[in-house]
């Protein structure tokens, strides 16, 4: 058992703490940093396992360099220990990390589904990448259960690789939380045309494995055996050692605009840290590339030849003001609530996102009349 003294601690490997790495070394040239990530691997780009990866990018192109900043990396264990009135992290391996201030950049395990002996690649690590880009190599048949973010992601790009590729999608259509129902229901169909099977309204109520197979039966009775099946359904924030020391939990870790917990020497960032928005005038939480580098949500996806970028809050739920410059294919999306734009999707339409920024900064009172053309659609 070794005791380490830093004079900042980052417990997690992910895209926030590289970029906190590199943040710290900004305003502090020679402190000392240590990282614990429970990841063998060193910190690297998330986005690219489910996009430019499969499109042919180099695997050497995710890697951060995050040790070339001077950071001490302690990989493959795990932080399951946290004393705030001592300033001490301990790992499953038995070592005390000391500490001055300390970064919970612990990001979130996949939402898993409840089943003994699950068989399921929940999708989100570099070693879920290698793992299902093997198996993709080979004539194998893949159910993706779930149709948001990861699962339409992954689905095309199992499907670009020439796999059989089956949709099992709870919701009426594809990204039904984000998009509005009548663009959620068009990608279906486009889905459709690419040889991908959508199974809307279906959700999984069995799953056993048999052989080499994976037996499934959905929501509605109907059964289906695959070779491959990859979840993508979200995470839960890893708040646990937060919980532990009693600060402040409520849809991750809360925080104040500085990103410090309820202890001042504590502060948490990314995917678990629940802080307040200026531009949106809320709380929230983010699960997205860019709560690691910048306050207001931001998100890109590439679906086939389709691609989108999307700022601020896409709620289904908000009232939305479609300006297309061909009906799905390109143009410009924004979410109204309470007079305010309170997001904006650019669907292939690029170049636009301080622009979009801009306009969610704006107080309104907007009503839909006023939105039309207000970005260039294209």
């Amino acid at each position: 058992m070794t005791l380490y003294r830093y004079d900042y601690v980052i417990v997690g490997g992910g895209m926030t703490a590289a970029a906190a790495v590199q943040g710290i070394r900004e305003v502090d040239a020679s402190g000392s940093i240590g990282l614990i990530s429970a990841e063998p691997h060193p910190p690297y780009n998330r986005p690219p396992l489910s996009k430019a990866l499969w499109k042919g990018e180099p695997e050497s192109s995710i890697w951060r360099g995050t040790e070339a900043a001077g950071a001490k990396l302690h990989l493959d264990r795990r932080a399951n220990g946290l004393d705030v009135a001592t300033r001490q992290v301990k790992d499953d391996r038995g070592d005390t990390y000391a500490y001055r201030q300390l970064l919970l950049a612990t990001g979130g395990a996949p939402r898993r589904l409840s089943f003994a002996d699950d068989p399921i690649i929940y999708y989100r690590t570099y070693e879920d990448y290698r793992r299902l880009r093997a198996l993709a190599a080979k004539p194998l048949r893949f159910v993706v259960v779930g149709g948001g973010f990861i699962g339409s992601e992954i689905a095309a790009a199992l499907r670009m690789a020439g796999r059989d590729v089956e949709m099992l999608v709870p919701e009426a259509g594809l990204a039904a939380r984000v998009f509005p129902a009548e663009l959620s229901r068009h990608l279906v169909d486009f889905y459709g045309s690419k040889g991908v099977t959508v199974r809307t309204g279906e959700g999984v109520t069995t799953l056993v494995q048999r052989g080499a197979k994976v037996a499934i039966t959905t929501s509605t009775g109907r059964e289906v055996t695959t070779d491959v099946v990859v979840a993508g359904l979200g995470i839960l924030p890893g708040v646990d050692l937060a919980q532990q020391n009693g600060l402040r939990v409520e849809n991750g870790i809360v925080v104040d605009q500085m990103l410090r917990t309820s202890d001042a020497n504590v502060f948490a960032a990314g995917d678990v840290a629940n802080f307040p928005n200026a531009a949106l005038g809320v709380r929230t939480r983010v699960e997205h590339e860019d709560a690691a580098n910048t306050p207001l949500p931001f998100f890109y996806s590439d679906l086939f030849e389709l691609g989108y970028e999307a700022v601020g809050d896409l709620d289904a739920r908000h009232e939305t003001v479609v300006d297309w410059k061909e009906p799905f294919r390109e143009g410009v999306i924004y979410y109204l609530k309470d007079g305010r734009v309170r997001g904006v999707l650019l669907w292939n339409t690029w170049g636009q996102v301080d622009q979009a920024r801009a306009l969610i900064a704006e107080p309104g009172p907007f009503r839909a009349g006023d939105l039309k053309g207000r970005l260039p659609r294209g």
